[in-house]
């Protein structure tokens, strides 16, 4: 079992979430994570905002980032391995809607930064202990002893207790296990390549499903995602160690396996079609400003 507190070396995440489309709300900056400022701020619900800066996005580059024809981008934008810019609806942002982390995300089209034992650790690192991986670490430890999941565990807040620092150890060991050891032992790379724009809804779907059972090796040919499926198999196998015994019967650890399968999912399926959203918002308020600058003159 892996713990949280061991800090990652300096790696810059140079293709995990590229600021493409990210929402930026009193965001509270990742270590070596390149922030870029925000300016232009375009208004969002619940205090968020959205800002062209965030998205790395030139004056040169601005109409060719959606719809428009490939430009050459300038050392800080997103890039493809020709050195086109790539479209704002395939860009994955660092977090989305402003909290959610997204740093094992690949943009559609771009050149990734090679995988390997000290970039994989600072990755995971960054993942696990996030600000916001606490929030929903408390939803769901309130979720699981509100339905009385573990009645062992108790209730209250001595129940809290119990189901949170077991479901951070969960956490943690998954994240430690899937992005980091096993991919580096099996030269494996289990990050997130977005399909993007460009392809049907449903074929993109059933890439994002099909992530769960294939990866891509170091040299980048697609390979059975043992690594990534293998490290919730070992976290369910190390919870026995701290799980009661009532709760580490072999159908409790097969649903809490199928369940890390079914939020896998469902995030994945956030990371690939987030972009599109981000980018048509950009796009009508780019129309919008356009409209109101004729108008005045």
């Amino acid at each position: 079992m892996l713990a949280a507190s061991l800090h990652a070396e300096s790696v810059e995440l140079v293709e995990a979430p590229q600021p493409a489309a990210s929402l930026v709300a009193a965001d509270v900056p990742a270590s070596n994570l390149n922030e870029t400022s925000s300016s232009s701020e375009l208004a969002w619900p619940f205090g968020l905002s959205l800002t062209e800066d965030a998205m790395q996005v030139s004056p040169s580059a601005k109409g060719s980032g959606v719809g428009g024809s490939p430009a050459k981008a300038d050392s800080n934008e997103v890039i493809d391995a020709n050195g086109n810019v790539i479209p704002l609806e395939r860009r994955e942002p660092k977090r989305i809607l402003g909290f959610m982390p997204n740093f094992r995300s690949v943009s559609g089209g771009s050149k990734p930064h090679p995988p390997g034992w000290k970039y994989n650790f600072s990755v995971a690192t960054h993942q696990a202990t996030d600000y916001s991986s606490f929030i929903f670490l408390g939803l769901t430890s309130l979720m699981a002893e509100g339905i009385n999941e573990h009645p062992s565990l108790g209730k209250g807040a001595d129940g809290f207790y119990a189901y949170s620092w077991r479901g951070f150890l969960d956490k943690t060991d998954n994240t430690y296990l899937s992005a980091w050891l096993l991919p580096g032992l099996l030269h494996e790379d289990t990050r997130f390549y977005a399909m993007g724009a460009g392809h049907s809804i449903a074929m993109r779907s059933i890439y994002v499903i099909s992530r769960q059972g294939v990866a891509r090796t170091y040299g980048g040919r697609q390979t059975p995602n043992f690594a990534g499926l293998g490290g919730k198999v070992l976290t369910q196998v190390v919870s026995r160690y701290y799980y009661p015994p009532n709760a580490t019967s072999f159908s409790v650890l097969a649903t809490k396996f199928s369940y890390s399968v079914m939020r896998d999912v469902m995030f994945s399926s956030i990371r690939e079609f987030y972009p599109d959203a981000a980018a048509h918002f950009i796009r009508r308020h780019r129309e919008k400003m356009a409209r109101l600058a004729a108008a005045g003159e």
